[in-house]
């Protein structure tokens, strides 16, 4: 893959693809959100992103200058990222649902020239254009003309660009795509990779979610998370496969439509979706053929062991959970073809990973006990620094290890099982409890959807277990359901992981990988303050 010291993300995705004869292979299926079809081969993917690359080289874009796209799911998404990587610029993306402040803390952190996006979504950059000074232009995709002479007209100029773009040789730790991260205090972070996480998000793409050049591959996950640049463009299109898009929402029938119609071989997607997925009429999976559909992955949540359960009773399909980070670029552990599963478990961890168990103090702990899941030093996808945060980089790299911020024990043979955030985790009464584990014990209850666990402070056991439920639709919470639950966590776990207060929502918060914000549910609790939410779900 790698041909002359020659790293370039765009460079190995779209041109060294049609130089192995893959130029007239279909690259890219578009479905809008109608589930109109478009089909784009690995010639026009090359082609509209040299195009784009000579549009910010004209622009007087230089290598490292910082390029955002704030666009929905689209096909200029996907041009203007490969083109930008082309010309060496960093890449970062944005939500299309992002507000005005979440924004600003993106583009004004990082010092950002231009930015992609469209008519609809130019009030929130005009309402905050005079605190972004270093913001030099504003390309827009729907516009037929330029508007001024700093917000121009995509159209007219992919237009007067050359299809023809010569990417120059790409060093392996040359800054590539910056994704923002969330915390529960302070401003998000810009989490920088470089152009060398290609070789592990190629290698875990084949190895992992288990894709050959020859099968049809559908990743759900949205551009401005990391799964949707590592997963739904990175890994897949390095190996030539063809990838279908959607432009859609969550819709069950038109999801089972696509898995049908496109004949989808492997499907990457995350545990809320298939959580929504447990909700719905079984008569509904019974009208389609998925006979294409080798198996699913997972990502953004750990995945509840009923969920797959669900899908082996369902669909007849068994769900690969994989687990990595923003930081980490690419899976880390995982669940897999041809790995015994483990329902609830991480699973084991790909090729050249090395975790470790750490305690507090620094020491390996051995199997069995939980503690801080860590990662020697040193994989391709590993992030270079927050940006403009380097102290807080520091901060996680301890002995040779990156240290994730998540707790994980590891088992006799090698499997890992999540236990939570190093925030997340709740000493009751001395005991160590996981909130994911009380969360799956809890979904087994028929009524229940979704669940979210917290600890609350309480001066008896230091912290109390609160559990938030939300109910399928059929279901009436009641003493009755209340009781019912508490004894199946008791009987299923122990008296001490059974919630003190059992609290039903309409929905449980999560982000927009799909992940429980259980901080977001603590502060609700406590009436503090939930820090950055900029990535909460709709």
């Amino acid at each position: 893959m790698i041909i002359d010291h020659q790293y370039n993300i765009g460079h190995i995705c779209t041109t060294t693809q049609c130089e192995n004869g893959l130029g007239d292979k279909v690259a890219m299926r578009w479905l809008s959100p109608h589930l109109e079809q478009c089909d784009y081969t690995f010639s026009d993917l090359d082609r509209h992103s040299a195009r784009f690359a000579n549009v910010l080289r004209k622009l007087d874009i230089k290598p490292g200058d910082v390029f955002f796209t704030f666009l929905p799911r689209m096909p200029e998404q996907f041009f203007a990222f490969l083109g930008a990587l082309k010309l060496q610029a960093i890449v970062g993306t944005l939500f299309s649902n992002f507000g005005e402040e979440a924004i600003l803390d993106r583009v004004g952190d990082a010092g950002a020239r231009v930015i992609i996006t469209k008519k609809g979504f130019l009030k929130k950059i005009s309402r905050i254009r005079d605190r972004l000074p270093a913001l030099r232009f504003i390309i827009v995709v729907d516009a037929d003309d330029h508007v001024s002479a700093d917000i121009l007209s995509y159209q007219r100029l992919m237009d007067e660009a050359s299809d023809e773009f010569i990417t120059a040789r790409t060093p392996p730790e040359t800054p590539s795509v910056l994704h923002y991260t969330s915390g529960s205090t302070g401003k998000p972070k810009g989490v920088l990779h470089a152009h060398r996480s290609i070789l592990m998000q190629r290698s875990t793409t084949e190895s992992i979610l288990g894709l050959t050049p020859d099968d049809i591959f559908w990743c759900t996950a949205d551009q401005g998370w990391v799964t949707g640049t590592s997963y739904g463009i990175i890994g897949p299109w390095s190996m030539g496969v063809t990838q279908v898009h959607f432009g859609g929402g969550y819709n069950a029938e038109e999801w089972f439509r696509i898995l049908q119609d496109q004949k989808i071989s492997v499907w990457y997607s995350a545990p809320t979706a298939l959580r929504m997925l447990m909700r719905e009429d079984a008569e509904l999976y019974a009208r389609f053929d998925l006979a294409s559909l080798r198996h699913i992955c997972s990502v953004g949540e750990p995945l509840n062991p009923e969920v797959i359960h669900w899908a082996r009773r369902t669909i007849g399909k068994e769900i690969y959970d994989t687990w990595f980070q923003t930081e980490t670029g690419a899976i880390m552990i995982a669940n897999r073809p041809g790995l015994e599963i483990r329902p609830g478990s991480m699973g084991l961890p790909a090729a050249g990973i090395e975790p470790a168990i750490i305690a507090d103090d620094g020491t390996i702990i051995l199997d069995q006990t939980p503690g801080n899941l860590c990662l020697k030093v040193g994989w391709p996808s590993m992030f270079t620094t927050y940006l403009n945060n380097s102290s807080v980089y520091d901060s996680r790299m301890k002995a040779g290890y990156y240290y994730t911020g998540d707790t994980a024990c590891r088992d006799a043979d090698g499997y890992y099982w999540f236990q939570g955030r190093s925030d997340d985790v709740i000493n009751t009464a001395g005991h160590l409890i996981s909130p994911f584990e009380i969360e799956s014990t809890l979904i087994e209850v028929p009524e229940v959807a979704e669940a979210g666990v917290i600890g609350a402070p309480d001066e008896l056991l230091y912290e109390k277990v609160i559990a938030f439920v939300s109910l399928h639709r059929q279901a009436t919470f009641s003493r009755e359901l209340e009781l019912k639950i508490r004894l199946h966590v008791t009987n299923k776990l122990s008296s001490v992981a059974t919630p003190h207060e059992i609290i039903c929502v309409d929905s449980v918060p999560k982000n927009k990988s799909g992940k429980i914000m259980r901080r977001v549910l603590k502060a609700r609790y406590l009436g503090t303050d939930a820090g950055d939410i900029s990535t909460l779900e709709d």
